[in-house]
């Protein structure tokens, strides 16, 4: 790989270079969440192939179900891109030329990549693949930016610990697509480069295996004993989830091209719900910058999803102490995920749904479509597919008829009320 970008002057001044729009992108952990994803208004979608990804625990996919989700996003004019992120031992690379070629073959737009023998072997044997360097790579200024560009990479993902300032000189100084991860969880170590996990379980964190030791819970020991005061909980190392709704005309005006969701192991609601949230938001401030307000129903439909404290990571300033999670880290949702509309008879007012939790009559729910739409309800008469009363939907998977107060449309989504 040529080295001649270091240390050289900034070639572009000017007019940023962007897409038009900044991109939504969005996690997908399998063919299901891709296609909600893309419903709810993602212009594309990140994926995990079954091989070279940081995420092995995820459902991942097939060379067919890539094919599948690419055709299905194409009917919405989005993108498809594979992560093949991980840092290679050479018996990892076996393979991999084949691998790339397949990406092509099924119509994925770009890979993820962070090994540079991984982005030469792409650019050699896959030359239709556009590679997108990987967060992994930890990139933070405009000359490694500058770097990857001349190695012929037109889109590099940032690291989590790159400032606002620093995204702007960046696009001031290089003519470069920048990603910038704006919504999910953190990792406790610079840019995911970690080897916790690694020396607690044997599983690489950097070839796929990540056990996400931060989140567990730990005592402060010395010589076997425990130096935590008499009733001190066990803390984490886990850090607060990021959330840049309420900056979204902040990362336009930077210069971000891409906004990236992380997530791909979360479930549908929240992909679907954080997803709905970012595609008003951006394109509201791209209709009208002037007039931009930032609507609460944005910031409570996030909410509605979150189960971590949320904060603005390394945007604005370095993270402090008050930005870990010391305490059990989760909490719940306060609303839980219940079931998919597949159907809707307009003359009736009934609406075929697929259980996904159970809820029974009496319940208060909220129907939630792209766009905004969402209204709140009681649920109430149901029947099973043969008009049989229930008196609970329990079994997953189950479809039900019951009354909708307003029309609802496939691929809504109905979630009950916890807390």
């Amino acid at each position: 790989m040529s080295h001649t970008a270091i240390g050289i002057a900034p070639r572009f001044k000017g007019k940023r270079n962007r897409l038009d729009k900044p991109e939504l992108l969005a996690p997908a952990g399998n063919l299901e969440k891709l296609k909600f994803a893309v419903h709810y208004g993602a212009d594309a979608v990140y994926i995990g192939g079954q091989k070279y990804g940081l995420r092995s625990n995820a459902d991942n996919f097939s060379f067919e179900e890539m094919r599948e989700g690419v055709a299905f996003a194409a009917k919405y004019g989005a993108k498809v891109f594979v992560a093949t992120n991980i840092y290679a031992h050479q018996e990892d690379l076996d393979g991999i030329a084949e691998y790339l070629r397949e990406l092509e073959n099924a119509g994925i737009a770009a890979i993820i990549a962070a090994d540079p023998a991984i982005v030469e072997t792409a650019q050699k044997y896959a030359p239709k693949l556009e590679v997108h360097l990987s967060t992994q790579q930890s990139t933070m200024n405009w000359q490694a930016v500058q770097f990857w560009k001349e190695e012929g990479l037109p889109r590099v993902v940032l690291a989590r610990e790159t400032t606002m300032d620093e995204i702007r000189g960046m696009k001031e100084k290089v003519d470069v697509e920048l990603e910038v991860f704006i919504h999910g969880a953190m990792c406790s170590s610079v840019s995911g480069r970690c080897v916790l996990s690694n020396h607690f379980t044997d599983r690489d964190s950097n070839r796929g295996g990540c056990c996400q030791s931060c989140r567990w819970k730990y005592d402060l020991r010395a010589d076997e004993e425990s130096v935590a005061e008499p009733g001190q909980n066990p803390f984490t190392m886990s850090a607060k989830d990021l959330c840049m709704i309420r900056h979204v005309p902040d990362l336009i005006d930077a210069g971000v091209d891409s906004f990236k969701i992380e997530g791909r192991m979360k479930s549908i609601h929240y992909v679907a719900s954080v997803v709905n949230a970012y595609r008003q938001a951006i394109d509201a401030y791209m209709a009208d910058p002037e007039g931009y307000e930032l609507r609460q129903e944005w910031v409570d439909e996030i909410g509605k999803a979150a189960n971590r404290p949320l904060n603005t990571g390394f945007f604005y300033s370095v993270p402090g102490a008050e930005e870990h999670i010391y305490e059990a880290e989760e909490k719940p949702a306060p609303y839980d995920f219940a079931a998919i509309v597949t159907g809707y008879d307009a003359e009736s007012g009934i609406a075929t749904v697929q259980q996904r939790s159970p809820f029974r009559p009496g319940m208060e729910v909220e129907f939630i479509g792209p766009g905004g739409r969402c209204f709140t309800q009681t649920v109430g008469d149901m029947t099973d597919e043969a008009g049989q009363p229930l008196t609970v939907a329990r079994h997953p998977l189950q479809l039900i008829k019951l009354s909708t107060d307003k029309p609802v449309e496939p691929l809504d989504m109905m979630r009950k009320r916890l807390h």
